[in-house]
């Protein structure tokens, strides 16, 4: 209690929330033996400048009294040769310890967004900023890359260092000139506070501005949008948008940093102030002859080195570095808990849905959003059934198909798996169960084997190891699987099983985005092949012609008559081959029942149909226009 009351642990609490106390703390935890040996050399090189004043005026001193040169000369040329050796040495340590403080960074950063549960951490617009700071920081766009801003570092602090012993080193002279130098000197870094510690760098408008910066960089640089930049003409659009986002966000941080006149005079007139009374005092000394010729070398050179201190400490690439190790830092708890789940149960999933899946009177709103996307919404999935959902742009289709992964958990109602509350699950075993393909599915620059069985560690494995052997076919019968899985999506002939899909790699391809899609739905069939039970379609067919996705569509039910497949899509031509449809409109079920139905009702559906196949027409073999009731 009482050091609260002389202020002791609130000082000591905002240091550690300071920044660079963030940062030197992941030095540490990233590499303890190379951040200790960094910090020895910061000392060792801030004494050498002193030392070597020092050691010039003892070998002045030997030669004006006449003593013998030999050892002080190599006492001179000892200190002169460790302050050589130690800077490249401190580099090299350096940048050692930035490279491993980035990779630790990077750990925590990627245990962050993967260790969570749910997704929601990943959507929180909330989290965007810190999130991108916190990812590009050690690509030298924004600052140095962390292994270079790490010398700049230790230059500043060896800076410091070295006009704290310089002021040691005064103390022989006088007590009070080191104190009146330090402290004129020390001013410096208060006045002039707004640039030293540069507070002002990292506020909501400068990383706003940072995130615009970033995207119109990446518009300009990646290959994706190089075609549409050049199609719609917005290649001088693309650099107009960065120069203005680069210039706004240089104007931010030069406002935060730059120097005020005022405080500049204030720090002109103290530091003068100081410097002419020491050295005044100095020069008094050895005119009076208190002072040998050799003394005086070395009080003035250490007068002159304290001046060290106003140059060095926490500079300005500290900033740039500390900021990131503190968004990782932020960014950990807020990812946790934005992407936590409700409690996880440890209830079998095995073999489920034996009955039917069901979502009763579920309502669900994103967290950064206070519209609900589903209100009361109940629907029942007979297993081993095909439901289509169909709707409006932002009905809540994928919203369905998040929730029924469970990568986010009902703001009310429960999703229930043969009565049972999903909640109540096995959260992997659920999610092992399910074989999901949604609008953005992943394409891995892997072999095409891998991309169609991802070699995770909880799942299917060429090799066959693993914690669940039955889940893991051996080489030759996974490959088997592989081919089958790839001859049902028709990708017999996309490429060799071992062919790298992308081009960057020595013999890689790259396909098509129907191809692709060929691809995720077999990797969706593989996992169906190792025990999955629900099928989960996201707009798995967008890129394939009309016909080519209705052939498919065919045979992944052939070959999933035993699961409970559920498709969202918006081409009807495959949505009326479904055992069952289900209009949602404003998060609710509108119209559920067959297509034949739907089409008697004469509701939604009829008309989203009817507006559809207007639009269809296609030529039979003689060359005479069908429509879309004969498909």
């Amino acid at each position: 209690m009482e050091r609260d009351v002389n202020g002791v642990m609130p000082m000591m609490d905002r240091l550690r929330r300071r920044q660079s106390w963030t940062l030197f703390g992941s030095m540490h935890r990233a590499a303890p033996q190379l951040a200790t040996a960094w910090w020895v050399l910061i000392v060792l090189r801030g004494a050498l400048p002193a030392l070597l004043a020092v050691a010039i005026g003892v070998v002045v001193g030997a030669a004006q009294s006449g003593d013998p040169l030999g050892g002080p000369l190599v006492f001179v040329g000892i200190v002169f040769v460790v302050a050589q050796v130690l800077t490249p040495i401190h580099q090299a340590v350096g940048a050692n310890l930035g490279n491993r403080t980035a990779d630790w960074l990077n750990g925590r950063l990627v245990d962050a967004c993967v260790m969570p549960a749910g997704i929601g951490h990943l959507e929180d617009p909330g989290l965007v900023d810190d999130l991108t700071m916190a990812r590009d920081f050690d690509l030298g766009i924004n600052g140095p890359p962390l292994y270079i801003a790490v010398d700049f570092i230790a230059g500043g602090l060896v800076q410091l260092c070295g006009g704290l012993a310089a002021a040691v080193v005064l103390i022989r002279f006088a007590w009070w000139a080191p104190v009146l130098l330090v402290t004129a000197w020390g001013c410096t870094h208060w006045l002039l506070r707004e640039s030293g510690v540069w507070r002002d760098r990292n506020t909501d408008e400068v990383r706003a501005a940072q995130r615009h910066t970033d995207y119109a960089f990446r518009l300009a640089v990646d290959p994706p949008v190089a075609k549409e930049l050049r199609m719609f003409g917005l290649g001088d659009w693309s650099v107009d948008r960065f120069t203005t986002w680069s210039r706004r966000l240089h104007d931010l941080k030069w406002h935060a940093t730059r120097l005020r006149e005022k405080p500049l005079i204030w720090c002109l007139l103290i530091v003068v102030a100081a410097n002419v009374l020491v050295f005044w005092d100095i020069a008094a000394a050895a005119y009076d002859g208190r002072i040998a010729l050799g003394a005086v070398l070395v009080y003035a050179q250490t007068a002159f080195g304290t001046s060290a201190i106003a140059f060095g400490g926490l500079n300005w690439a500290l900033d740039g570095a500390a900021a990131p190790a503190a968004a990782v830092a932020r960014i950990g708890p807020k990812m946790a808990s934005a992407g936590a789940l409700g409690p996880v149960g440890s209830a079998t999933a095995a073999g489920r849905p034996e009955h039917e899946i069901r979502f009763r009177d579920v309502g669900f709103s994103y967290p950064s959003s206070p519209t609900p996307v589903l209100e009361h919404f109940d629907l029942t999935i007979p297993a081993g059934t095909s439901l289509a959902i169909v709707g409006q742009n932002g009905a809540g289709k994928t919203t369905l198909a998040k929730l029924l992964c469970r990568l986010y958990d009902p703001t009310s109602g429960a999703i229930e798996i043969d009565g049972q509350d999903m909640r109540d699950l096995d959260l992997e075993a659920w999610r092992h169960r399910v074989a999901a393909v949604f609008q953005d599915f992943v394409r891995y620059e892997l072999p095409l084997r891998d991309n169609v069985a991802p070699p995770h560690d909880g799942g299917p494995r060429r090799d066959g190891a693993g914690p669940h052997l039955a889940d893991h076919p051996a080489a030759a019968v996974a490959d088997t699987i592989v081919l089958d899985a790839l001859h049902t999506a028709g990708g017999d002939h996309l490429a060799d099983l071992d062919t790298i899909l992308a081009r960057g790699y020595p013999g890689g391809t790259d396909l098509s985005g129907g191809q692709w899609q060929r691809v995720a739905l077999a990797r969706a069939l593989y996992a169906v092949r190792l025990g999955a039970g629900v099928v989960l379609l996201d707009e798995p067919t967008a890129q394939l012609d009309v016909r080519g996705e209705a052939e498919i569509f065919e045979r992944l039910l052939a070959a999933t008559r035993q699961c409970t497949t559920i498709l969202i899509s918006h081409r009807f031509s495959t949505v009326r081959r479904a055992d069952r449809i289900c209009v949602v409109e404003h998060g609710r079920v509108i119209e559920l029942g067959t297509h034949d139905e739907l089409m008697s009702l004469g509701g939604r559906y009829h008309t989203m149909y009817e507006l559809q196949a207007a639009r269809f027409v296609e030529r039979d073999d003689s060359g005479l226009e069908v429509s879309h009731e004969s498909l």
